[in-house]
């Protein structure tokens, strides 16, 4: 296994991204990354982490357009930070502590043969570039739309489609089918339609260049990784050529158990980092219910209308996942 071949955690926000990312961590053979292509500062626009200018939510890269991506993402996957390019742009008390946190888990990984391990919920639509041209191995993270709407309806989110149609190489290269959708979608002032709609249209983007190119990248139910992370983590370190290990385990365990629960939620902040969009210890099998005291049985009943032409490609009713 080469000590700079990256791994990619992705899937649209909300899927669990952060979660599994942290939990790939807990071996001690990475170096976590969040979100480097988020539009908003922080986590995104650090150019000490990432080097080049994101200029859309999901943003598409592919041999077309990649000359400064793939420089920069060069140096991120090689653990190498801008120091100077951070200094530059980001000067506030918060982008220091940042800065000190990154270059110091950069330098010391580069040094131990860590590995980068990116946590990006804003590549979904890039998987085949980061497989393809970075050698990264990617996962992507899926969720059952109900839940994935429901966590957005909490949050007041709203789905931005106008930044997948403004990028004509990602209507062209995946989005064409379903471009019309997105059209009629995107002006929608009803915020449940279009978070189903961006779920239906991602994931079955998705699903396409998963049987184009079978095993390019692989794909994680979240469902199954919080329903058994002991046996699923297992599995996907393999899959991500991590070494399982007892630590891992036992942190694997602790995460996802009531155990230290209580002072997980107090200390946070230390072990998920400074980062706003990073992980907090949680109970992953509770969040699989919690659409019920989000969403309307009518808007459930909405979002699977929507999503019912891609959902039957990750989940079956006989799964005992299908939350209704």
């Amino acid at each position: 296994m080469r000590s700079d071949q990256g791994i990619l955690v992705t899937g649209l926000p909300r899927s669990g991204t952060s979660w599994i990312g942290k939990m790939l961590q807990a071996g001690g053979e990475v170096v976590y990354v969040n979100e480097p292509l988020n539009p908003q500062h922080p986590p995104g626009r650090s150019p000490g982490v990432l080097n080049a200018e994101v200029t859309h939510r999901y943003q598409y890269i592919c041999a077309e357009n990649d000359e400064r991506w793939a420089a920069a993402y060069h140096d991120t996957l090689r653990l190498r930070y801008q120091l100077i390019a951070e200094l530059r742009r980001n000067r506030a008390p918060y982008d220091l502590a940042r800065m000190a946190k990154y270059s110091t888990a950069f330098t010391m990984g580069r040094l131990r043969g860590r590995r980068a391990l990116i946590d990006d919920p804003f590549a979904t639509l890039s998987v085949a570039w980061f497989a393809q041209r970075m050698g990264c191995r990617v996962v992507v993270s899926v969720r059952h739309p109900v839940s994935f709407v429901g966590s957005w309806r909490r949050l007041g989110w709203r789905a931005h489609l106008h930044d997948l149609l403004a990028q004509p190489l990602l209507v062209r290269d995946l989005l064409g089918p379903y471009a019309d959708e997105l059209r009629a979608a995107a002006d929608s002032p009803d915020p449940v339609a279009k978070a189903a709609v961006l779920w239906r249209v991602a994931y079955a983007a998705l699903g396409d260049l998963n049987e184009r190119q079978p095993g390019l990248v692989h794909m994680a139910r979240y469902e199954d990784l919080a329903g058994n992370p002991e046996a699923a983590f297992r599995e996907l370190y393999a899959t991500c050529g991590l070494t399982w290990t007892d630590r891992a385990r036992q942190h694997i365990i602790w995460a996802t158990t009531d155990h230290g629960k209580a002072e997980a939620q107090r200390s946070w902040t230390l072990r998920g980092g400074l980062s706003r969009t990073a992980f907090r210890p949680m109970d992953p099998r509770a969040a699989l219910g919690s659409f019920r005291s989000r969403l309307s049985q009518q808007e459930i009943d909405q979002v699977l209308e929507i999503t019912a032409p891609v959902a039957p490609r990750y989940y079956d009713a006989k799964d005992g996942v299908t939350p209704v």
